[in-house]
């Protein structure tokens, strides 16, 4: 079962959940140095500095059984746990992840906002990996370089992600970093979305016969419709909250207590007071909140936003001096108020005078200076192909290849994908399927337009980077819609909503070589060809850019039988 009561968490001490941690630092013993010596040489190229610690960990993915909705279901336990191990790790920390897979389908887990520095080897979606087989097992290497901040893990492969197999993944700071806000009293992880009774195999069916999935059967916090939280009067807590949910945005409130809105996605914000917020898919924010009331229970309350339809789900916020349960109404929250939510996504800036990651301010990268060298608009569109749904990006929806397009890119395999396939910008005709990969430079700066001409809320996510997210706006994105962009202080994350007949306009920095997945968050969107591939680029190998082919990689589709 989930943790329900978690201590702050110390950089300088072992981490809950690793089972080996090895810090090298000076004055640790020779076996000590020996010892990381050999790991190095064991895991092949993998350039970090000395003294940042390695953390190692085995997880067995099974099936279980579980009442999460009030009736028994199958769902996806990782070393028997639903949702998984919280992993928390540090700044720079190396991670050896060996992920034994139980099930009876190939099974992957990809690290939703983890940058994967130089290194889509280890993003673990079909594009990059190959699925770990049944009674097998994959070794993931990969380093939070440069990160701090509230971040998941969920299965990517199949409908997975439907059944559980997700957790929190937290970064937390290196001892000379500062946070602009004081050490909380405890930190709690809430892993909050809509769920369904039906397990994950007949939801895929449903999806491959053609139809979209029905309305969500209900809302979880942690794996369950009861929950608790519990902290001393007076004192300060943390509460990162993450969407794991399949299609649903949610708004998040608690009675009779204000919410301080500190970090989203790894970026330190402008520190606004919130009695409520929205969290859309795939999205995670983290909050502090004093318990300044009276002592007593208060409801937690998460409910969804922008459906026909109100789901609701409750927890308890627990003072240890209580002797009263929780009382009164449930809090209502907003329920389909549009303009009342991207009011409230622009009051999301950047804290330019706090430290990130590494010791300089976060706003030291002028964003709003560079020039673009071109503009890329992503128009999504829900289509009948051949008799069924599908979901489509400028009229392509993606099919994934056999062979993973970053093997297929490495050993120059051809017939897997074609840089041709999706174009940057809307065009005229019938959608049609194919492997969507769009072709980019290392070090370009783009702008991305998201344009949403459905009436239904969207999210969208790209893996490998964070981006800048310097406009919302209704209707149609004109070039004069520049104009209201946030070119100051917008925030970095890595996944951001889209407003139904609305559009969104981001900025990225391309400076992390390798095939990366932008997709729909929504998963049923996602399996239904929602998304494609970026091939960031640059034709003269260098290790500096990226590292080369793990020697553990699977090899599967026409990459059997090739050697590195």
């Amino acid at each position: 079962m989930p943790l329900k009561h978690l201590t702050w968490l110390k950089p300088d001490i072992e981490v809950l959940g690793c089972s080996f941690c090895i810090t090298s630092t000076m004055g640790r013993t020779f076996f000590v140095l020996l010892a990381l010596s050999v790991t190095l040489a064991f895991w092949g190229v993998f350039p970090v500095k000395a003294e940042d610690a390695y953390r190692f960990y085995t997880w067995t993915v099974t099936y279980g059984t579980a009442s999460p909705l009030g009736v028994p279901q199958q769902v996806i336990l990782i070393n028997g746990q639903f949702p998984g191990p919280r992993l928390d790790v540090v700044t720079n920390d190396n991670i050896i992840l060996n992920l034994i897979n139980k099930l009876d389908q190939p099974f992957l887990l990809t690290w939703n906002g983890i940058k994967q520095r130089k290194n889509s080897w280890q993003d673990g979606v079909y594009g990059t990996n190959c699925p770990i087989p049944p009674n097998s097992n994959y070794t993931y290497k990969f380093q939070t370089k440069d990160q701090i901040g509230t971040y998941t893990y969920f299965p990517s492969t199949l409908m997975h992600r439907a059944a559980g197999g997700y957790g929190a993944l937290n970064v937390y700071q290196r001892s000379v970093i500062a946070v602009p806000y004081a050490k909380p009293a405890g930190d709690f992880s809430l892993l909050i979305g809509d769920w369904y009774k039906p397990n994950h195999k007949a939801l895929q069916q449903t999806l491959d016969s053609g139809k979209p999935l029905p309305f969500p059967d209900g809302i979880l916090i942690n794996g369950q419709t009861q929950f608790s939280f519990s902290g001393d009067q007076g004192k300060t807590y943390m509460f990162r909250v993450s969407n794991m949910g399949l299609s649903t945005s949610f708004n998040f409130r608690i009675q009779g207590h204000q919410m301080k809105l500190v970090e989203v996605e790894g970026s330190n914000v402008m520190q606004n007071i919130y009695d409520s917020l929205d969290v859309h898919v795939g999205q995670s924010v983290a909050v502090l909140v004093t318990l300044d009331q009276p002592p007593k229970d208060y409801y937690i309350v998460a409910s969804t936003r922008f459906t026909r339809k109100v789901l609701t789900v409750t927890a308890v916020l627990h003072y240890t001096n209580s002797r009263s349960p929780v009382s009164g109404p449930v809090p209502s929250g907003p329920t389909y108020q549009l303009h009342w939510s991207m009011r409230q996504a622009r009051t999301y800036r950047w804290n330019l005078t706090s430290n990130a990651a590494r010791p300089n301010p976060q706003g030291s990268f002028h964003y709003g200076k560079i020039t673009p060298s071109r503009t890329i608009i992503l128009t999504n569109s829900a289509s009948i192909i051949n008799g069924k749904q599908r979901y489509a990006v400028n009229r392509v929806s993606h099919i994934n290849a056999d062979t993973p397009l970053k093997l297929a890119d490495y050993f120059k395999i051809p017939g897997v994908f074609s840089l041709s396939s999706i174009q940057s910008s809307p065009s005229d005709g019938p959608p049609y399927l194919a492997t969507s990969v769009m072709p980019a430079s290392l070090h370009e700066f783009i702008e991305v337009v998201f344009q949403n001409n459905e009436n239904t809320m969207q999210s969208w996510h790209l893996d490998g980077y964070d981006f800048w997210v310097v406009g919302f706006g209704s209707g149609q994105w004109i070039k004069d819609s520049r104009r209201k962009y946030n070119l100051h202080d917008a925030l970095t994350r890595h996944t951001t909503q889209v407003y139904p007949n609305s559009w969104t306009a981001i900025l990225v920095s391309l400076d992390n070589q390798g095939m990366w997945n932008m997709r729909s968050a929504m998963w049923e969107r996602q399996y239904l060809g929602q998304q494609f591939y970026l091939r960031v680029f640059n034709p003269i190998p260098s290790l500096a850019n990226e590292y080369d082919i793990p020697p553990n990689a699977l090899l599967c589709g026409k990459a059997v039988g090739r050697h590195s």
